[in-house]
């Protein structure tokens, strides 16, 4: 006989199942906010970079759904799942979340509203959500032909914004902090318009790509090809551009030289450092097993 699910689990599929009718793509989240459905590809070895091309599920947030049968497939296979994540970013109302943190000495409401001042707009009435350390969360409604990066703290501390490839937590959602609500007097309210004064914020104007010369420490044809590689890499293929990249320069003799000059790059066109260093490490790893 089948067990019934937890209390928990049941309501964050119901939230789910509804905010899924209004055309918001959801995943099923464990109460550690991580997606709760397990990659597919956690016991294979090396570096896996699958978005759900396998046909599989476990991709988080690119399983995101807004077909319920698929929202209840989801949630089946994972019954740990107490709450959910709404995608961000997404047709048809490519939403822009903003996360005001109140934890320890930052308060991100308070530097939000400092913000608005400085740069003189105002938040229309829009959906809001409460979270369990006191902090909101804003939905905006994002325009159609831009695409909002995700940020942490950039435009001041406390204040995360969640942008394509982002996602909120729903609310309804019960995690290790407790639950999320919908914010009083916000049930009724439909997704309002990013004022232009944030819109203008959360996408200043991308900084002018170096030339590879200017990154290098080193000399030479091939070390500035490799450079000029990642630096020219579209939104997309930055992380595999760099992978390939590091490859060939951990088959050179300048390898940690250029190892940090293709970090460097990566991160000027916009990758966390963490990231590229991840890359690289790995580029390194797999070179290292070949030349066994």
């Amino acid at each position: 006989m089948t067990e019934p699910h937890p209390p928990a689990h049941s309501t964050a599929l119901a939230h789910a199942l509804s905010a899924a009718h209004r055309g918001l793509a959801v995943i099923p989240l464990s109460r550690t906010k991580l997606p709760a459905v397990r990659s597919p590809h956690r016991a294979e070895h090396g570096r896996v970079r699958c978005h759900g091309e396998c046909g599989q599920i476990g991709h988080g947030i690119h399983d995101a759904t807004t077909n319920p049968k698929a929202v209840r497939a989801l949630f089946a296979v994972a019954p740990w799942a107490t709450g959910y994540g709404i995608a961000c970013g997404r047709t048809p109302h490519h939403m822009i979340g903003i996360d005001l943190d109140v934890k320890n000495d930052i308060d991100g409401i308070a530097n939000f509203e400092a913000l608005t001042r400085e740069h003189a707009f105002t938040i229309p009435p829009t959906i809001t959500v409460a979270t369990p350390s006191g902090g909101r969360h804003l939905w905006l409604r994002g325009p159609a032909d831009r695409t909002i990066p995700n940020s942490v703290g950039r435009l001041a501390p406390g204040i995360d914004v969640r942008g394509s490839g982002g996602y909120l937590v729903g609310p309804g959602s019960t995690t290790t902090r407790g639950t999320y609500t919908l914010a009083p007097g916000t049930e009724d309210q439909v997704l309002a318009d990013v004022p232009d004064g944030l819109l203008q914020q959360l996408t200043p104007p991308a900084p002018a790509a170096p030339h590879a010369a200017a990154l290098l420490p080193i000399a030479g044809r091939q070390a500035v090809a490799l450079l000029q590689f990642v630096i020219d890499a579209p939104e997309g293929q930055r992380n595999d551009r760099l992978y390939w990249a590091a490859c060939r320069a951990h088959e050179t003799i300048d390898a940690p030289a250029l190892a940090e000059a293709l970090i460097n790059a990566a991160t000027r066109i916009g990758l966390p450092e963490s990231e590229a260093r991840a890359t690289v490490t790995s580029a390194a790893q797999r070179i290292a097993r070949g030349a066994r």
